[in-house]
């Protein structure tokens, strides 16, 4: 146990010091993103965090403080954390159980054959996990934070705690379903200023501890049942696609209309009493990333599975896919035979390249014979990109296309993709990809992002939905 630090005096209220005087330790499994961000703001607040991981590079390189992908503060973050002695990692997930007193489970759940949950990850962290509940005698919460069908939580993982450790959940041990609302780029930011913070027990003291934890940085923290908790992080992701789909297919209707879809959406948003909120309703490119893509095939499984028509989340893949369609068909107008890319990740401040979707329109464009080049302010020809492989191996043709040729794709300079190339795609809006558009000629510029004002454009720039 660990008593409060000067800095969490900083970050916690009144109520929140006296409630948190004695810190559980917590392993987080699984150092991906949420694993990896988790591990850097907890050891923040004062906790001692063990990171546990199969990766051996993501233990050495977390161990030395230094972030295993490129996130807003987290390297500066995790250097504290391992400075200050807080974080430690481990490959040996059964003995980290036994050396915390929590642990959130954060491994990866990819899209199975079938469209469906691959739920082996979850299965074999359990297993581990089983065994290190069966060593101990006090209390262990056991914190599931990946994406998962409701019910996965009871009906999956905890028969195989309790087949394995001899243990009763709720009275041996406590189950907990705590969904991440975490987005890549600004998660550090999002875990202290969350949106929410949800957590679904079965017992009243796992639904303390929780709330103990988080309260340095939520003190409303939502109590729920584990299925409504397992839902909700489906719904909000959900959302979140179709709100994307929506405004894209708005901006393809009006451009076909003569209208432009960002005024249109500008006066749609100010309505935020009905219409909700401005995140993601704008025009721009089709959704991607690690949660987006592969929880909507999720939820469509399971409807599929369940008898039940949901005309709108089904077709979300497909308006997502025809959006990109869309893409390539505006690269195939212009008639040029090399294509420069700026912004390859799914979107800006991260190195995240599952189910990116310019990938497709890339992988599209190199099997027709189009040379394509491409730079990315996050990515170099040393970002490793085939660890990434497992996790889209069921979902993103147009990683798995380009793998082998990415590396060789990637230019370091811009000027080089300029040279390279004859029509520009921009993808990530920013000063230094809005100055090379400048810099663009007569050459074709096809927006997928709104880089800036079609009032400020040439003749050659063409906006995907505007």
């Amino acid at each position: 146990m660990m008593n409060i630090s000067q800095h969490d005096m900083t970050r916690a209220t009144p109520v929140a010091l006296q409630a948190i005087q004695q810190k559980p330790a917590i392993s987080v499994v699984g150092l991906g993103y949420v694993g990896a961000v988790s591990c850097a703001c907890l050891s923040d607040l004062g906790y001692s965090v063990l990171g546990v991981d199969v990766d051996r590079v993501k233990l050495e390189q977390i161990a030395r403080g230094v972030a295993p992908f490129h996130e807003k503060d987290l390297d500066t973050m995790l250097e504290a954390g391992v400075e200050g002695g807080l974080i430690s990692t481990t490959d040996n997930l059964t003995q980290a159980v036994c050396d915390t007193d929590v642990t959130f489970l954060s491994v990866g759940t990819p899209t199975a054959k079938d469209g469906g949950c691959d739920y082996s990850y979850i299965e074999a962290a359990a297993r581990s996990i089983g065994k290190g509940l069966a060593r101990k005698t006090e209390f262990h919460v056991v914190v599931m934070r990946c994406s998962v069908p409701p019910g996965t939580t009871l009906g999956l993982m905890t028969p195989i705690l309790e087949k394995i450790s001899g243990k009763v959940a709720g009275k041996d041990f406590g189950i907990c379903f705590n969904p991440e609302f975490l987005r890549e780029g600004v998660a550090v930011d999002d875990f202290y200023t969350p949106p929410k913070t949800v957590v679904g027990t079965t017992d009243a003291r796992t639904a303390n501890i929780m709330r103990q934890i988080y309260l340095p940085v939520d003190e409303n923290v939502i109590e729920t049942s584990i299925e409504t908790a397992e839902m909700v992080k489906y719904v909000d992701n959900i959302w979140h696609a179709t709100k994307v789909s929506f405004a894209n297919e708005v901006g393809r209707l009006c451009k076909s209309l003569g209208v432009d879809g960002h005024d249109v959406m500008d006066v749609f948003v100010q309505d935020t009493k009905l219409n909700i909120s401005a995140c993601y309703l704008k025009p721009g490119f089709a959704y991607g990333g690690s949660c987006l893509p592969k929880e909507v095939r999720a939820v469509a499984h399971i409807a599929s599975n369940m008898g039940v028509d949901l005309p709108l989340i089904q077709s979300l893949d497909r308006t997502n896919k025809a959006h990109i369609e869309a893409a390539i068909e505006m690269v195939r107008r212009t008639g040029a035979k090399r294509v420069g890319v700026l912004g390859i990740a799914f979107k800006p401040g991260t190195d995240d390249l599952r189910e990116s979707p310019i990938l497709e329109v890339m992988a599209a464009l190199t099997a027709e014979g189009i040379k394509v080049v491409a730079h990315d302010m996050a990515i170099t020809s040393d970002t490793p990109v085939s660890g990434q492989m497992g996790y889209v191996r069921h979902g993103s043709p147009g990683l798995q296309a380009l793998v082998a040729d990415l590396p060789d794709m990637l230019q370091e300079d811009i000027s080089d993709v300029l040279e390279k190339s004859d029509a520009l795609i921009v993808t990530h809006a920013n000063d230094t990809y809005r100055r090379a558009v400048a810099r663009a000629g007569k050459r074709p510029v096809l927006d997928l992002v709104r880089i800036s004002s079609v009032t400020e454009c040439a003749e050659n720039y063409e906006g995907i939905g505007w």
